[in-house]
């Protein structure tokens, strides 16, 4: 099969923090008008240059994006200021049921539902679909297949997976079409199992790959440092995104999706990390939460970090740590410790 996108050539210069936005979709709350419009409103208070955002039309099942549009044309937006990431692959459909059936328990007062589309013709679709949310003012100009790895893992057997993986280069062909044609600017992936980064990396030479998960202080093998360097030698853009492992670097009670127990041994270790780290923060005084966003962008092939931030305090923060530097001697506690890896490089 050949390669999709014979070059990588991203068309944009990504500001350094990325803002996502599934809470205006109601992840887990449904939060009101006036607190949506507010962490829009922080967006621009922040930002030195044009912002950028990252949704999706899973996302409330196209309610973010709906919020997005609305929003910021009630903001007085000039388009030419935000940059909108859509990452394709569910499309609105009416709700039947007394909750959506994608993401059980994700998403309050929703009023549509969402099913899954990716192939050639479906990630169009979704295409034309998130275009009609956002409304004429404001357009999708990034996009990427949502959660590949994903699609792939629900594979039944090795025949379904290869068709599933025949779906995903369709909606990549379709994608990069739309770039050919103008409509978009770069097209990339984000995954949290970044081998299926890797995979498809064989066939599809992204303008942007974002990381989920597995590039943070907590977890950043030699090998993804490697894979880093060689998408940077290629012209691709890196971004990384979901730097605190779900909140379990910063003392939340989720690790990557899930609940460790500190009484089973296997995860005994990642409670010992967290305790070193803890320790170290509290010695040097630095917030764990800036650690890991500083450790995030450290190596100098990421372009930006991708943060999730649910109030508006929490941006002006960001911005404030983007312009602090840590002590050296906080560095080389974390490697002493074993809470980084002494051979990482650009601590």
């Amino acid at each position: 099969m050949s390669k999709i996108n014979t070059k990588a050539n991203c068309q944009l210069n990504f500001p350094r923090i990325i803002y996502g936005t599934s809470y205006l979709g109601n992840l887990y709350r449904a939060l009101s008008k006036s607190e949506k419009l507010a962490l829009m409103k922080e967006w621009f208070k922040v930002a030195d240059g044009p912002v950028m955002i990252d949704s999706a039309g899973k996302y409330g099942a196209g309610l973010a994006l709906e919020v997005i549009g609305q929003g910021l044309d009630e903001l007085g937006i000039d388009p030419k200021q935000i940059t909108i990431s859509n990452k394709l692959a569910w499309y609105r459909v009416p709700l039947k049921t007394t909750e959506p059936t994608f993401e059980l328990g994700a998403w309050a007062n929703l009023k549509y539902d969402a099913v899954q589309k990716i192939s050639y013709e479906g990630i169009l679709e979704c295409w034309q679909q998130g275009a009609e949310l956002l409304g004429p003012r404001y357009k999708q100009q990034v996009v990427s297949v949502h959660d590949p790895d994903e699609y792939l893992s629900a594979a039944q057997d090795e025949d379904d997976r290869q068709q599933r993986m025949s779906d995903i280069l369709g909606a990549y062909r379709a994608l990069f079409e739309l770039k050919e044609k103008g409509d978009v600017k770069a097209v990339g992936i984000g995954a949290k199992d970044w081998a299926v980064i890797l995979e498809l990396y064989q066939y599809v030479n992204f303008d942007w790959v974002m990381f989920a998960n597995k590039f943070t202080l907590y977890h950043h093998p030699q090998a993804i440092v490697d894979f880093i360097r060689q998408l940077d030698d290629n012209g691709t853009c890196v971004i990384n995104s979901a730097i605190f492992n779900a909140g379990f670097l910063t003392g939340g009670a989720y690790f990557d999706y899930r609940i460790p127990n500190p009484t089973n041994l296997a995860d005994q270790k990642l409670f010992e990390w967290r305790e070193a780290f803890l320790q170290a923060c509290q010695k040097y005084q630095v917030k764990p939460g800036d650690a890991c966003l500083k450790f995030a962008l450290s190596a100098p092939q990421i372009k930006a970090v991708a943060l999730n931030p649910s109030k508006p305090e929490r941006m002006a923060n960001n911005k404030r740590v983007l312009k602090t530097e840590l002590p050296r001697a906080f560095w080389d506690e974390l490697k002493t410790r074993g809470v980084i890896d002494p051979t990482y490089p650009f601590v």
